[in-house]
């Protein structure tokens, strides 16, 4: 009988159902694949006694294959090689950010040329920006002043990005939406 290793008994559970090692392997025969060698077909004692001498673990690679394809290495290592690729895989996607740009009904134009700025940057970063006019209190009878104020901004944008939404009233809120067209 085999007696495992210290370092076997720390391979989390549902790690280990991933892939077959060891004494779960249940082919007679296998095909080991060692780096530099050619492909050899074995009995899957004689692998696992070949794993133990060289203190790493035998681990079915590909089960549907006939035999089972099986290689030797180090499977704690094998397993942290994977989450470390996960990991940067994950990192390298890109994270699209709803930014927001707050307007009101009698914004004027020197503020309206610094909000458009900082929208060309957040569209340009390939950012979503959600640009609102807010009304306070009676301001909320301008509303064509809103709406002409956020379409002017989405005619300064065209060449930075796209309207998912045009403007509209929700509550105290004009609201218009554009995407950037960077992707």
């Amino acid at each position: 009988m085999r007696r495992p290793s210290n370092k076997r008994n720390f391979v989390k559970r549902e790690e280990v159902d991933q892939h077959r090692i060891n004494d779960k392997i249940f082919a007679r025969q296998i095909r080991l694949v060692r780096d530099g060698q050619e492909p050899v077909v074995m009995a899957t004692s004689e692998a696992i006694k070949l794993a133990d001498e060289q203190e790493l673990d035998l681990v079915e690679i590909s089960p549907k294959a006939d035999p089972p394809v099986c290689k030797i290495m180090d499977y704690r290592k094998f397993l942290y090689n994977q989450k470390k690729k996960e990991k940067e895989l994950k990192a390298k996607q890109s994270k699209v950010e709803l930014k927001e740009i707050r307007f009101g009904p009698n914004t004027d134009d020197h503020d309206f040329d610094f909000k458009l700025a900082h929208a060309k940057k957040f569209l340009s970063e390939g950012n979503k920006v959600k640009a609102y006019v807010f009304f306070r209190g009676r301001t909320i009878v301008f509303k064509d002043r809103g709406e002409i104020l956020l379409l002017k901004l989405a005619q300064e944008l065209a060449d930075y990005g796209v309207i998912e939404q045009l403007p509209k009233l929700e509550g105290k809120r004009m609201i218009m939406m554009i995407n950037s067209k960077k992707k």
